[in-house]
């Protein structure tokens, strides 16, 4: 660990190695690999799992029972949901070793992944996204995008302060925050 004021609940395993910004709370039973990089601030919590090739931003919160596998990247300011779910091998089997085969995952500055919702790997959710509890993502998500059902579908747009936007096309303001967008049915862009 490099950072200073990390807290480690004792519970918990950090491997040798693993790169920890100052900050950062590790809570009861989590394993952090040797290769992870974890950045300022974050929270992970109860039974988290975070691989080796594993890169995770600043302002992380990880909520209890998620496991972070290799291939896969947090940047700043992510929110993943308790029990949701990562994977990075699109076809596993047992007798068959496809580590050579993971597919990368990148989830975008600001982007929500709620409650036991499944991400398969090979896809980058945009900047401030939200995929909504229980949805399952089986492509890549705009920015702005609010994602939900089983394959996830576009139901509409969300500002960064976290508020549904209007469905609306054309220039608005977030009623809640007053940030201005650009929205289309194809992007939602910010103009503030």
């Amino acid at each position: 660990m490099n950072g200073r004021d990390v807290v480690v609940h004792e519970t918990a395993i950090v491997d040798e190695g693993a790169q920890i910004g100052a900050g950062t709370r590790i809570w009861h039973w989590a394993h952090i690999c040797g290769g992870a990089r974890i950045g300022k601030g974050c929270s992970l919590g109860q039974n988290v799992f975070v691989g080796n090739d594993v890169e995770i931003g600043n302002n992380v919160k990880v909520q209890n029972n998620v496991s972070i596998y290799d291939a896969v990247t947090l940047e700043n300011d992510v929110f993943c949901g308790p029990s949701m779910v990562f994977t990075n091998v699109l076809n596993p089997r047992s007798h068959v070793s496809r580590k050579h085969e993971y597919r990368r995952t990148i989830v975008k500055c600001g982007a929500t992944i709620g409650a036991n919702a499944t991400v398969v790997c090979g896809h980058t959710i945009g900047e401030y996204a939200f995929i909504g509890a229980g949805a399952v993502v089986v492509d890549n998500v705009p920015p702005y995008a609010m994602m939900l059902g089983v394959p996830a579908r576009r139901a509409g747009w969300m500002c960064q302060c976290g508020e549904r936007l209007s469905e609306v096309t054309g220039e608005q303001t977030c009623a809640a925050c007053g940030t201005h967008y650009e929205t289309t049915l194809a992007e939602c862009r910010c103009l503030s």
